[in-house]
């Protein structure tokens, strides 16, 4: 890759390896390989030995603790949540890597919780907050009000619910089977 002509890259589009090169902005350390993180132009300083992508669009969305995060329940465990984070609430932008995060059982409502499938299941839609982030491991917690399944489906018919009269109950839609759930505030009733 020259510096003399401008190159355009896409994202996870692979500029070089860490042997070479440091990774700069606009990058990330794939195992060794350096690959872009957004659509831009590279840049090389070959004095520093860096290598950036100077992105046309601004920078691409980054999770940082605190975040309030949208995402899909993908797998659940008896001690843990997985989710696939979709996108940070009031940010248009894409992220910039797919993320995976997880809730654990504790950090998954205020009250004691013998089993974490009474709070979610595999294709509920949930908010989380982000409340620690190591290397690309993301740990989630549902514990605030609005926090908690935005959409929930349902395990016999996977017809999406609705809310009922008790706390953090689901009804389905078509086959009337109630289920529990850890049901945000801000739970989607219609379709």
């Amino acid at each position: 890759m020259g510096e003399d002509k401008e190159q355009i890259v896409m994202p996870g589009e692979k500029l070089g390896i860490i042997e070479q090169y440091v990774p700069g902005e606009g990058t990330y350390d794939d195992d060794g390989e350096i690959k872009s993180s957004v659509l831009g132009n590279v840049k090389i300083n070959q004095k520093k030995r860096v290598i950036s992508v100077d992105s046309k669009f601004g920078k691409p969305a980054l999770l940082k603790k605190g975040d309030i995060v949208y995402g899909q329940i993908t797998d659940l465990k008896p001690q843990r949540a997985n989710i696939n984070i979709d996108c940070i609430k009031d940010n248009p932008r894409p992220l910039a890597l797919p993320y995976m995060g997880a809730i654990h059982i504790s950090q998954a409502k205020k009250d004691y919780l013998e089993k974490l499938s009474d709070a979610f299941r595999i294709g509920d839609i949930v908010q989380a907050k982000v409340v620690k982030i190591t290397g690309d491991n993301v740990d989630l917690s549902t514990v605030d009000k609005d926090c908690g399944v935005l959409k929930a489906m349902c395990t016999r018919c996977r017809d999406y619910m609705h809310t009922t009269n008790k706390k953090n109950e689901v009804q389905c839609n078509t086959c009337n089977k109630k289920e529990k759930r850890k049901v945000s505030i801000n739970y989607v009733n219609e379709l």
